[in-house]
């Protein structure tokens, strides 16, 4: 399972802001795993709610397929990725 560390998003309301997520977690994984991500797929109505996790969906140059889990961590829209798996 891979770690990252926070990704610091602000929340628009009391939704996470998609198309920033989206942006950050493929910058943090290409950063991190030194590959190409041709794509990142969030959920686009995902509250803010401090402890809950999600599932984005990884599209790779390569057109693999792996599952994101974060977590957020606060009510300022605070993220960590917690894990990094292969899609099902």
């Amino acid at each position: 399972m891979l770690v990252i560390g926070p990704v610091a998003l602000s929340g628009c309301g009391t939704v996470v802001d998609r198309e920033k997520l989206q942006d950050t977690v493929q910058a943090s994984l290409e950063n991190s795993i030194r590959e190409k991500i041709k794509n990142v797929e969030c959920p686009s109505d995902e509250s803010v709610d401090p402890g809950a996790t999600f599932t984005c969906d990884v599209i790779f140059s390569d057109d693999r397929r792996e599952v994101a889990t974060l977590k957020i961590r606060n009510e300022e829209a605070d993220i960590s990725m917690v894990g990094l798996e292969p899609k099902n």
